[in-house]
C-alpha cells in the first residue's frame, strides 16, 4: 500500500541543511573519480550515497526495502533514515554497490577516462610483463608463464571488487620469493630435487597455485570477519627490516645467474644455503664468472637505473617522460642482440620456450583437494606471510592513493576482493598478486582513473599469453635477473631514511629490531626473520594492552581543575595528605587489568605509577598520629570506563575489598548512567554496597572531596585532612 505523497516543496528552502544537502544528491552521487568535479566541489561534505531513481516516492521505497530485500536496513534504522533523507530509491542497491564497487562505477563511466585508462594499461603491461617473467622464472623458480597468469586473471577480478580505482594488483618480489622458498623446501621434504630442470614442474606449479589460493583464503576469511584492523599490528621498523632484507637478499640470489655462476652453485650446493654463506661463496668465485653474462647484465642493471633516475629528475620538468618503456625497450634490444650475434652460442643462457607446465594455458585446477593436506599443512605459515604482506602494503598503496581521490577505503572490503582475486588466480596456479604502491603510482602517473586501467593490463597479458610468448624465445635469463636486481635495490634504497628518521628521535628500541630482523632473515631464513619480527610486534601489542590507562590526579592551587602528577610536576600541584584521587581512562578488562593492582599500591606508595618498588614510601608517610598507610580515601574517577568484563570487575571488587578491608574509604566519581551496563556491574557484584552504598558515587571529584572531609572529620577527629590528591 503506498504512502500519501508529500507536500512539493522546493529543497532549497528546506530549513534542515544537513537535509537540503542529502536532497540536492538527487540524480548524482559523490564518489570521488566517477563524479563531475563541478559536483564534488560543490558538496564537499557531503555522504556518498548512490540514488537510483524510480517512479516511488522515497517513504514507500524505504518501506519496501525493510519488508523485502532490503531487511538488512532493519539492522540500522539510521542507514534508513539517512537514506529516505537523501531521496534513495532502491536501499538494497546502494548496498549493493558498496560490496561490489563495479555496480556503482560502470553506469557513470565517462568516455573522457578512457584515453588515459588505455594509455595507462599499456604503460603498465609494458613495464610490468616482462616483470612476471622474471618473478616466476627465478624468485619462484617456475615456468616464466605463471608470473604472467598473475597479471591477467588477479588485476581483472580486483577491479570489479576493489575499493581503490587506481590501485594496480599483480605479483610482487616479497611474496614471489617466500613461494619459491615455501616450494623448495616442501620438495627438499619429500625427497624431490627442486633445482634439476628434469623435475616436475606441474607438480611445483600445482603447489604454488594451492599456497596462492591458501593465501587468497586466508584474507577473505579475515575480510569477511572483519579483521582489516590487524594491518596496524605490524610495527614498521619490523616490514621496513624484513622488506630490506628481502631487497638483499634478492640481489645476492639474482648475482649467481647475472655472473654465469649458476652451475657451479649447485655442484657445491650453494643455492640452499643462508643469503650470507652465498655472499661470501661469491666473493670467493667471481673470478670464475662469465663474461659476456656478466656484461650483459650489468649494461642491462645499468640502463634501468640510470633510466629510473632520469624519469624521477626530468618528470616534472617533462611529465611524459613517464610512458617511456625502458624495461620493455631493454628486452626487446636484448633479445634481438643475442639472435643476432648468437649469443646464446657462446655460453648465454636464454629463456627458450615458454610454456605451460600443464601442457595448456589458463588450465582451471582446483587447489584444495584431498591428496594436497599434507602440502597444505606445511605451507600454511607461507600462505600466512604473503597474505600478510601483501594486504598490508595493498592497503598503504590504498589508502595514500584514496585520499587524494576523496574515497573511502575499507580495508576489510580490500581483504576479500584480494582474498577472491587470488583464490580465483590460485585455481590457474598463478603467482599471489596483491597491490603494489609503486606499480599504483605508474598506473596512476600515466592516466589510469578508473578499474579500466587493469582490465587493460589484464587483456594485454592474455593477449601477449596467445600471442607474443614464441619472441620471447631468445630472451636472455641474466636480463630477467637484471630487472629483479632493480627491485631489490628499490627495496632497499628507503632503509637509509627510516633509519635516519628512527635515529633523530632517538627510537633506539626501533633501529634494534629493524637491525634483529634484517640480521636473522639474511643469516638464518626469510621464516626465522619474519617470524621473529612478528613475535617481537606481538609482544609489544600485548604489552601494551595489558597496561591498564591509570592517573593519579592533583588539584592546580587556587582552582577546581585537576591534572595528572605525570603531565605537571608535583611542585605545581597542592598536595594534601591521605587522599589519593586515581583517574581510569579506559574499558576494564581480562587483558588491562592483570597489575592493576600493583600499579595502584606504587601510585599510592610513589605517586608514580613508574617507581621501581625497591623505593621507600614517598607519599603518607607514617606520622605519629596516623600508623596506618598514610591513605585515608580512595577516589576514582571512572568517566572513562565505558566498559567492564567480567574478569575486570572481579578485579575491581578485590581491589575495593582491599581497600574496605584497610579501613580506608572508596570513593566513585563521575560513574556512568543508572542502568548502564557499568553501572548494573557496578552493583550485581556487590562493589557499590562494598564502598557504603550509592552515597559513595558521586558526581565529580570535588564533590567527593567535600565527602571525604566530613567522613574524616566525623569518624578520624585528629588525623590529617583530606582536601585534594597527594602527590
Amino acid at each position: 500500500m503506498s504512502s500519501p505523497s508529500r507536500p512539493g516543496r522546493s529543497h532549497h528552502n528546506d530549513p534542515n541543511p544537513f537535509t537540503r544537502l542529502l536532497r540536492d544528491s538527487e540524480g548524482s552521487a559523490d564518489h570521488g573519480t566517477f563524479t563531475s568535479q563541478d559536483f564534488r566541489d560543490s558538496r564537499p561534505g557531503s555522504p556518498r550515497i548512490i540514488p537510483v531513481t524510480t517512479g516511488l516516492e522515497p517513504a514507500d521505497s524505504i518501506r519496501s526495502g525493510l519488508s523485502g530485500r532490503g531487511t538488512f536496513l532493519k539492522r540500522a534504522t539510521a542507514t534508513a533514515e539517512l537514506a529516505e533523507n537523501a531521496g534513495v530509491k532502491r536501499p538494497w542497491l546502494m548496498y549493493m554497490s558498496y560490496y561490489i564497487p563495479c555496480i556503482g562505477w560502470v553506469g557513470r563511466y565517462k568516455w573522457s577516462y578512457l584515453l588515459g585508462d588505455v594509455v595507462a594499461g599499456v604503460t603498465m603491461a609494458s613495464f610490468y610483463i616482462p616483470m612476471a617473467l622474471s618473478l616466476s622464472a627465478n624468485l619462484a623458480h617456475l615456468p616464466p608463464i605463471h608470473g604472467l597468469y598473475a597479471f591477467a586473471i588477479q588485476p581483472l577480478i580486483y577491479s570489479l571488487l576493489g575499493s581503490c580505482p587506481t590501485m594496480a594488483v599483480g605479483p610482487e618480489a616479497a611474496g614471489s620469493l617466500l613461494l619459491g622458498s615455501a616450494i623448495r623446501l616442501t620438495n627438499e621434504h619429500h625427497g624431490s630435487p627442486f633445482d634439476d630442470h628434469d623435475g616436475d614442474d606441474f607438480q611445483n606449479a600445482r603447489l604454488a597455485g594451492l599456497i596462492t589460493a591458501t593465501a587468497g583464503l586466508i584474507a577473505f576469511v579475515a575480510g569477511f570477519v572483519r579483521l582489516g584492523f590487524l594491518d596496524s599490528v605490524l610495527s614498521r621498523p619490523l616490514l621496513r627490516g624484513f622488506i630490506s632484507a628481502v631487497g638483499f637478499v634478492i640481489f645476492v640470489d639474482q648475482l649467481i645467474p647475472e655472473t654465469g655462476l649458476i652451475h657451479l652453485a649447485k655442484e657445491h650446493g650453494i643455492t640452499h644455503a643462508s643469503t650470507f654463506a652465498k655472499a661470501v661463496w661469491l666473493i670467493k668465485n667471481f673470478k670464475n664468472a662469465h663474461g659476456l653474462t656478466f656484461s650483459v647484465a650489468a649494461v642491462s642493471f645499468s640502463i634501468i637505473i640510470i633510466g629510473r633516475r632520469l624519469k624521477k629528475k626530468l618528470e616534472k620538468r617533462a611529465p611524459y617522460i613517464v610512458f617511456l618503456p625502458d624495461r620493455f625497450l631493454v628486452v626487446v634490444f636484448s633479445a634481438v642482440l643475442t639472435y643476432v650475434l648468437h649469443w646464446d652460442q657462446q655460453g648465454l643462457e636464454i629463456l627458450g620456450n615458454v610454456e605451460s607446465s600443464s601442457g595448456g594455458v589458463f588450465q582451471f585446477h582446483f587447489p584444495f583437494q584431498l591428496q594436497h593436506v599434507t602440502k597444505l599443512r606445511e605451507t600454511l605459515s607461507t600462505a600466512f606471510l604473503i597474505s600478510v604482506l601483501g594486504f598490508f602494503e595493498s592497503v598503504v598503496a590504498a589508502k595514500s592513493l584514496g585520499t587524494t581521490l576523496d574515497i573511502n577505503i575499507s580495508s576489510n572490503r580490500e581483504l576479500i576482493a584480494l582474498g577472491t582475486a587470488n583464490m580465483l588466480g590460485g585455481c590457474f596456479q598463478a603467482l599471489p598478486a596483491f597491490g603494489g604502491y609503486g606499480r599504483s603510482k605508474v598506473n596512476k602517473a600515466t592516466g589510469g582513473r578508473t578499474p579500466v586501467s587493469s582490465m587493460v593490463l589484464s587483456t594485454l597479458t592474455i593477449l601477449c599469453v596467445y600471442f607474443v610468448l614464441p619472441y620471447f624465445y631468445y630472451l636472455p635469463r641474466c636480463v630477467l635477473c637484471a630487472m629483479i636486481s632493480v627491485v631489490a635495490v628499490t627495496l632497499l634504497e628507503e632503509a637509509p631514511e627510516d633509519i635516519s628518521f628512527f635515529y633523530r628521535i632517538h627510537a633506539y628500541a626501533d633501529l634494534a629490531t629493524m637491525l634483529l630482523v634484517f640480521l636473522t632473515t639474511i643469516i638464518w631464513s626469510l621464516e626465522t626473520g619474519i617470524a621473529i619480527g612478528v613475535g617481537i610486534s606481538l609482544i609489544q601489542v600485548i604489552r601494551n594492552s595489558t597496561h591498564a590507562r591509570i592517573e593519579i590526579l592533583g588539584r592546580v592551587p587556587g582552582t577546581d581543575t585537576f591534572r595528572s602528577a605525570e603531565e605537571v610536576p608535583a611542585s605545581e600541584l597542592e598536595e594534601v595528605e591521605g587522599c589519593l584521587i586515581v583517574k581510569m581512562t579506559e574499558a576494564l578488562t581480562f587483558a588491562n587489568t592483570g597489575e592493576l593492582k600493583n600499579r595502584l599500591r606504587r601510585l599510592e606508595r610513589y605517586g608514580d605509577a613508574r617507581a621501581h618498588p625497591s623505593l621507600p614510601r614517598l607519599r603518607g608517610r607514617r606520622s605519629p598520629q596516623n600508623t596506618g598507610s598514610g591513605t585515608v580515601n580512595v577516589i576514582f574517577d571512572v568517566k572513562g570506563v565505558k566498559r567492564m568484563d567480567g574478569s575486570g570487575t572481579q578485579v575491581l571488587r578485590e581491589i575495593v575489598d582491599g581497600y574496605v578491608k584497610r579501613g580506608v574509604a572508596v570513593w566513585f566519581s563521575r560513574a556512568p548512567s543508572v542502568n548502564s551496563r557499568v553501572w548494573m556491574g557496578f552493583v550485581e557484584s556487590g562493589i557499590m554496597e562494598r564502598v557504603g552504598g550509592r552515597e559513595h558515587f558521586v558526581s565529580s571529584i570535588d564533590e567527593a572531596l567535600r565527602l571525604t572531609e566530613g567522613s574524616r572529620v566525623g569518624s578520624r577527629a585528629g588525623d590529617s585532612s583530606c582536601g585534594g590528591a597527594g602527590v
